[in-house]
């Protein structure tokens, strides 16, 4: 069986990927997760993470038209894949399942010390 797991930075990315739609390309991935995260994040980790979780499979990117702002270049635009947004469930419902189970968070009686 194929893994699913995902990294909370390919967690993030992919979660910005989804939330950008049609603006989903690295240099507005990279922008957007500084603006979000309160932290700085190099253009080339976001390229290794994005080319990674397109090579599981939960990524698929095409080139989209050349602008007059890139000097007419295209830019790269990804998309979050069926199989991408099986493994943004299970993540999700993995996490979720911790948090309930967290005394804090579950109602029930939880000292800090």
């Amino acid at each position: 069986m194929k893994e699913m797991k995902l990294g909370s930075f390919e967690e993030t990315l992919m979660l910005l990927v989804g939330i950008l739609d049609k603006e989903a390309y690295a240099f507005k991935i990279g922008e957007e997760y500084e603006a979000q995260s309160k932290k700085p994040v190099s253009i080339g980790a976001v390229h290794s993470t994005l080319n990674r979780l397109s090579k599981k499979g939960f990524l698929s990117s095409e080139m989209g038209l050349p602008t007059a702002e890139r000097g007419g270049r295209r830019k790269r635009i990804y998309k979050i894949t069926a199989e991408g947004q099986r493994a943004l469930e299970q993540s999700r419902d993995f996490r979720l399942s911790l948090w309930n189970q967290f005394p804090a968070f579950s109602g029930r009686k939880f000292k800090l010390s």
